[in-house]
């Protein structure tokens, strides 16, 4: 075709809702770009999706993205002068036990955070908004006003309609069939031609993984996602439904959570769509391979596996039984292991990205292209969004993990995400030359990037059950062992293996000179040991790591576990020709051996000079094996790591239990470190948070001779004043610790937010670290905290550790 565009800044593969989205996003922010489809636009998954469009997440990110997605959708139709079918029903979010309404208080507090109307219902108004429901078995219910559903295909084709009017191209029936590199740029194959441009974007959906294939020899990987077959069915119409409607309009959409399946009103007949536990993958074995092309097809109806279902919700709306299904939808849908997108950059592909793999792409679908819009023209999102990016899966996250973590997710769609609760598919990807070791203890474990850490070390007769583990509560069986071990690193010493350490290097002649000029920090110099800080171009908070300067052609770095493959990318930013970033990560083991009575015990087992202060290091002999000690210790006790080479480990592990150090595990070691106010990766520290605002001003070099990201806007800031605060908060909190974006109250107003809680087993309270409004980040200011419903007394705290403030311990 002689008008087949060659050239464009972005290609977008994939013409379903989201490719659709992102096109329009790009577009809006005035890049060029060219949207490929291999068939209509809608074809895969977007076509036969329900559209059901809510805002509920308990996830903060998600949450910020489905509530753009339903105020984009409010205008689109005007804006685009594209009709669609969009009805703001409201919707009704059944709970069965207590645990499930405390998760409704906890996505009230955040959805009215972000100034969304979620509701908590009695069981005595649910009637009131649904007359045909029985409710006598039931705890309550969430309202959502904003809930509704929209028709896919016309909001697809309203927003690639946007799109073109805002200059971009469309290409439909025309399958991209693989992509080249040459110098910087991309050259995407299709039958009508190349096309040359500076960024791809795979959105193939339910063919993410075949195209991801194509970016394998570019540094890519297996996209981690398996293809589920989801069941939905309309009945005919009901007449005593269509008599109601007639006078009342349409029904709210209903969500039975706890028994996993909604239930919404399609004309005059209803609509139900389980979740079933007896679920089914395709295209996952030899036998079912993946067509080249299922455009606008579905799977053989397979009702049988919905029976409990179908019974389970005639019972609750018994009006559902009056009339027969008219028809059986049965499509694919993918999965990624944890059951939310891949959006953001491709690992290991330069100018390469992802925005596929959605489980919910219609509610999702506006939001993603705005975020994907932010990655490929700014580089980084208004919103932290690493809840969805693809680099939160590394090599761990096989075929086989995929496989077991979708049927699991699909199956426990609904279900509560318990703080204690760790989901037992997918397990034992990645084991530590100790984790027999670790077993035969009691380690209960849970799994960081692929590897398995101990939690919490049992005792004979303790409760270790998937049960146990089910509630929002404190107490637990764990309750008295993290106690026990939070007690022995107070009062001796502990050891715990920290499996999977992210371990870089940086090498080459300029090596100190690229690291310096990525951090705000200053570098320590050659056999110590410094804490440096990354912010993005806008000074918010990249990453943090440890920084071991050898020379200035070697830098070592050590990072939190599941920021490996983030934390690579960025070190590459910028990276000069010459240097190489090198991973070492399962090359060694690291044991942090903690306590007052440390250096006594590692004494007799090493030639190191265990008098070198804080923040050294050094290469030396533990059991006659080569280790590099850190006298650094995030359980804020005297302390070194041990960092020693995977087939030295065993033993030099057995050495260090047998000098005294009891095991302790990493629910343990969070309590600890709360109690120090040390910062956790993607809780405390984020990019929604500047480097001032998350109070690391000491790290903060703005005299720094170096210029590094976010330089000018940390000045600015500064200059101005921060509108926020990091603080330490102690609460009153009863039998339920602060979570994850818990809402700060004061004068009737949500003034911030916590970032972390736990409670602190050295000083006896519950802590919280958050952020708040910086005029009441004063010590002594009272607040409250919404804990599941429940507001409770917090008081802020000087800035300083709650326990050993001055270091004493740390130095000793």
């Amino acid at each position: 075709m002689s008008d087949f565009p060659t050239t464009t800044r972005v290609v977008i593969i994939g013409g379903g809702v989201v490719g659709a989205s992102c096109a329009y996003h790009i577009a809006k922010a005035g890049w060029d770009c060219v949207l490929l489809e291999k068939n209509e636009l809608t074809a895969g998954s977007t076509w036969h999706a329900a559209g059901n469009c809510p805002s509920f997440s308990t996830s903060w990110a998600v949450m910020n993205m489905q509530r753009y997605s339903l105020s984009l959708y409010r205008t689109l139709a005007d804006e685009v002068d594209y009709p669609m079918n969009y009805h703001v029903t409201g919707s009704i979010r059944l709970g069965h036990t207590k645990e499930r309404m405390q998760e409704f208080e906890r996505a009230r507090a955040m959805g009215r955070y972000q100034g969304l109307d979620l509701e908590m219902m009695a069981v005595g108004d649910i009637k009131e908004r649904y007359p045909f429901i029985e409710t006598h078995d039931l705890a309550g219910a969430l309202y959502d006003p904003d809930d509704g559903d929209i028709d896919p295909a016309q909001l697809t084709q309203a927003l690639a309609k946007g799109a073109r009017m805002m200059g971009a191209r469309i290409e439909r029936f025309c399958p991209a069939t693989g992509v080249s590199r040459k110098g910087d740029e991309w050259i995407v194959h299709t039958d009508k031609g190349a096309i040359t441009c500076e960024k791809v974007v795979n959105a193939a959906g339910y063919y993410a993984q075949r195209v991801g294939e194509w970016f394998k020899p570019y540094g890519g990987r297996t996209v981690p996602m398996t293809v589920m077959s989801h069941q939905y069915f309309l009945t005919e119409p009901v007449p005593e439904l269509e008599a109601w409607s007639k006078e009342n309009g349409k029904l709210p959409l209903l969500r039975d959570v706890d028994s996993s399946y909604y239930l919404r009103q399609e004309k005059y007949g209803l609509n139900l769509g389980p979740y079933e536990r007896n679920c089914k993958a395709h295209w996952v074995t030899p036998d079912d391979p993946m067509p080249d092309d299922f455009s606008f097809q579905l799977y053989p109806d397979d009702l049988e596996r919905l029976e409990w279902y179908i019974e389970d919700a005639m019972a609750r709306v018994p009006i559902l039984g009056a009339s027969g299904v008219g028809r059986v939808i049965n499509g694919p849908i993918p999965y990624a292991p944890d059951g939310l997108p891949l959006i953001g950059p491709m690992p290991g592909v330069p100018n390469a990205f992802e925005a596929c793999v959605f489980t919910f792409g219609i509610t999702q679908g506006g939001g993603a292209g705005k975020v994907l819009a932010e990655w490929v023209t700014e580089g980084q999102t208004e919103w932290d969004m690493w809840a969805v990016d693809p680099r939160r899966y590394t090599d761990y996250a096989d075929q086989d993990y995929s496989d077991q973590k979708a049927i699991e997710t699909y199956g426990h769609e609904y279900a509560m995400h318990f703080p204690r609760h760790a989901w037992p598919a997918g397990r034992d990807k990645k084991l530590s030359p100790v984790h027999d070791k670790i077993i035969a203890a009691g380690g209960v474990t849970g799994a960081y990037n692929g590897w398995e850490r101990a939690n919490w070390f049992a005792q004979p007769g303790d409760d270790t059950s998937e049960e146990a583990t089910q509630t929002w509560a404190r107490k637990g069986p764990w309750q008295q062992r993290i106690k026990e071990e939070c007690e022995a690193v107070r009062d001796a010493a502990g050891v715990i293996a920290i499996s999977g350490f992210t371990r870089l290097a940086v090498e080459g002649p300029g090596a100190r000179a690229h690291v310096d000029a990525l951090t705000c920090s200053v570098l320590p110099k050659p056999g110590r040991v410094g804490l440096a800080y990354f912010p993005d171009d806008r000074g918010r908070i990249l990453t943090e790591m440890s920084v071991i300067p050898q020379s200035d052609e070697a830098i070592w770095l050590i990072t939190a576990a599941v920021a490996q493959w983030h934390d690579r990318d960025v070190l590459l930013r910028d990276l000069p020709e010459g240097l190489t970033v090198q991973d070492r990560t399962t090359k060694y083991e690291c044991f942090l051996v903690t306590g007052p009575k440390s250096r006594e015990m590692l004494t007799p087992l090493t030639d190191a000079d265990l008098t070198l202060p804080w923040l050294s290091f050094q290469e030396a002999n533990v059991c006659g094996k080569p280790c590099v000690l850190l006298r650094v210790s995030f359980a804020g006790e005297l302390g070194w790591e041990v960092h020693c080479l995977t087939e030295d480990a065993p033993e030099i592990y057995d050495a260090i239990l047998g000098a005294g150090a009891k095991p302790f595990g990493m629910y343990a070691l969070n309590s600890l470190r709360i109690e120090k106010g040390y910062r956790a990766w993607k809780g405390d520290l984020s990019t929604d948070y500047t480097m001032l605002q998350g109070g690391l001003d000491r790290f903060v070099k703005l005299d720094k001779p170096q210029d590094f990201p976010g330089k000018a806007a940390l000045q600015s800031e500064k200059q101005q004043g921060v509108t926020k605060r990091f603080v330490t908060l102690l609460v009153d909190a009863g039998d339920y610790d602060a979570p994850y974006m818990s809402t700060l109250w004061h004068d009737g107003q949500v003034v911030g937010e916590t970032t972390s809680g736990d409670w602190g087993y050295r000083v006896n309270a519950s802590i919280a670290l958050g952020m708040l409004r910086a005029d009441l980040a004063v010590p002594g200011t009272e607040l409250e905290i919404d804990i599941y419903g429940e507001m409770r007394k917090a008081v802020v705290q000087k800035d300083e550790p709650l326990w050993d403030p001055q270091n004493e311990r740390l130095r000793a």
